[in-house]
């Protein structure tokens, strides 16, 4: 089974779990996609949608999927997304995509979080994926500096604007051991919008593809 036959796998189980009626958070990337296009079989089945980022929205339209704005919904039932590295525990790393910000906004409001990935980003630590890290352009250097006291080695992803039309720093070398410590401790730093660590709103449940199927973490 490839990579993305395992994607796609943890995608199709994750519609399991829609209820009808339910407004659908809907995260950003390749496993996401792939919620998306099996969700336009189900669509008559919920009442839209609220999407992460302009890349999500445009493809739940080009479904004919309600993109829903955040702020008009009442509740969030669930909230479907993928993940760069996922533990155990539920921690995750986000932001490949560069849409951690409002990935982290909607997970906030959701009941709900239900993480998709294939086995591949299952991991013991997060940090081997760099950590993205969406700041303020005109903190950039300040924030870089800061994280460097820390032992990370920040690099600027070049060419790349967030939907908010701020900047992108990954991180590379960063072990996070303690995710909800390391979590609060970057967002103390001025000048950082959102970092891609998601453990102080972890996944609720986790749906892994793999070679024997699916496997369940909650």
């Amino acid at each position: 089974m490839t990579t993305e036959n395992k994607k796609q796998a943890a995608a199709e189980g994750a519609l399991d779990y829609i209820q009808v009626g339910d407004v659908i958070g809907i995260g950003t990337g390749t496993t996401t996609n792939y919620f998306i296009d099996a969700l336009a079989r189900i669509k008559g089945k919920i009442d839209g949608a609220v999407a992460s980022s302009e890349v999500s929205a445009k493809r739940l339209k080009t479904h004919g999927i309600q993109v829903l704005d955040l702020n008009s919904v009442s509740s969030l039932p669930l909230y479907i997304d993928g993940a760069d590295e996922a533990t155990r525990h539920r921690y995750l790393i986000k932001g490949g995509g560069g849409a951690l910000t409002r990935e982290k906004i909607v997970a906030d409001v959701s009941e709900k979080f239900i993480c998709i990935a294939d086995d591949t980003k299952l991991v013991e630590i997060l940090g081997a994926f760099p950590l993205p890290i969406e700041v303020i352009p005109m903190a950039r250097s300040h924030v870089a500096r800061q994280l460097v006291k820390l032992g990370g080695i920040p690099e600027l992803r070049e060419g790349f604007i967030t939907d908010n039309g701020n900047l992108i720093l990954d991180i590379y070398n960063l072990e996070i051991l303690n995710p909800v410590e390391k979590e609060r401790e970057l967002n103390n730093i001025a000048g950082i919008v959102t970092v891609g660590i998601f453990a102080l709103r972890p996944a609720d449940l986790l749906i892994i593809g793999s070679e024997s199927g699916l496997e369940f973490i909650q």
